[in-house]
């Protein structure tokens, strides 16, 4: 694995993937931005791909949004991350490259899932309507990387992670994730003293979130076993309501009015709980904390505005 191409580089899961190749040193990282690289053009893709020939690729590139977002740019999702998938998969095999972890999502589940999710309830019911687009296209990917690993016996396998947040996530106020959106939402109402915040929804269904540098950890293991499982839950094993996460951010924030909630709005999946079993019996766990994690995303929030960098 000394010379490793970490697609999405710029995004929240591949930076964090790039700091963690660096902190692990010995590796040759390759990236390649947008003004580099489309990673919807096949010819483009497969072309740089047999020139450089990684001899590892993570696809850790998609195009990423919430509720809203999915729900308002389903044929964006679709097909972009259809593309993407394909492109570096096949193009993956043609140049020879010997290994390709591809990341999912945790929404490639069914709606109605049990609980906690195991990785062998894909595809027995329907899934969530508001993410469907992304999640059939993250499910495509999987089956890539599953049907060229028994087809052409190369080591393509996949990562689901739960829901992410940390450093460099994206804070708009429609497109971003849920505690991305409540961050920014608790932050603008400390410094402008409202005195209550709305969440989405009836605020019960249940989360689980990983830090974004734990699912990094859990890559490069993943990538250091030689026969991992064709794909694996990547999570912490544990959840809380979405009222619960607001009232933990707003503590980490400072922020001391009340918290209402909005029925109308739609409230998602009721529950979304990985089974990680399969990767804890591979011996890995996560390392951070909730609390710190949530401190941790903050003061990067904090810092990125000061600097002008943050995601907005």
């Amino acid at each position: 694995m000394s010379k490793i191409f970490i697609t999405g580089h710029r995004g929240m899961v591949g930076s964090a993937l790039v700091r963690e190749a660096e902190r692990r040193g010995g590796l040759e990282v390759l990236t390649a931005g947008r003004d580099r690289l489309d990673l919807t053009d096949q010819k483009a893709v497969f072309d740089f791909l047999a020139a450089e020939k990684p001899e590892t690729v993570v696809i850790a590139a998609a195009k990423v949004g919430g509720i809203h977002a999915n729900a308002t740019y389903p044929a964006d999702f679709i097909y972009e991350n259809l593309s993407i998938a394909s492109n570096l998969v096949e193009g993956s095999r043609r140049a020879g490259v010997p290994r390709v972890l591809f990341l999912g999502s945790s929404c490639i589940y069914p709606k109605m899932a049990p609980q906690p999710m195991p990785e062998d309830c894909l595809l027995t019911s329907p899934l969530e309507v508001t993410n469907e687009a992304y999640a059939i296209a993250k499910i495509a990917g999987l089956k890539l990387c599953q049907h060229y690993r028994s087809q052409h016996g190369l080591l393509y396998h996949s990562a689901m992670p739960t829901n992410l947040y940390g450093p460099g996530d994206n804070y708009h106020p429609e497109n971003s994730h849920v505690i991305p959106a409540l961050i920014r939402r608790f932050h603008e109402a400390k410094l402008s003293g409202a005195p209550s915040v709305t969440i989405w929804g009836t605020g019960t269904p249940r989360r689980e979130f990983l830090h974004v540098d734990d699912l990094a950890a859990a890559c490069f293991h993943l990538l250091g076993l030689e026969n991992p499982p064709d794909w694996v839950n990547v999570g912490v094993g544990d959840d809380l309501t979405i009222l619960e996460l607001a009232q933990l951010v707003a503590e980490t924030v400072g922020y001391s009015g009340e918290i209402l909630t909005d029925p109308s709005k739609p409230d998602g999946t009721p529950r979304k709980l990985m089974d990680v079993s399969r990767i804890k019996a591979t011996d890995w766990a996560p390392a951070i904390g909730f609390r710190d994690g949530l401190a941790m995303a903050y003061q990067d929030f904090l810092s990125k505005l000061e600097s002008g960098e943050a995601r907005l």
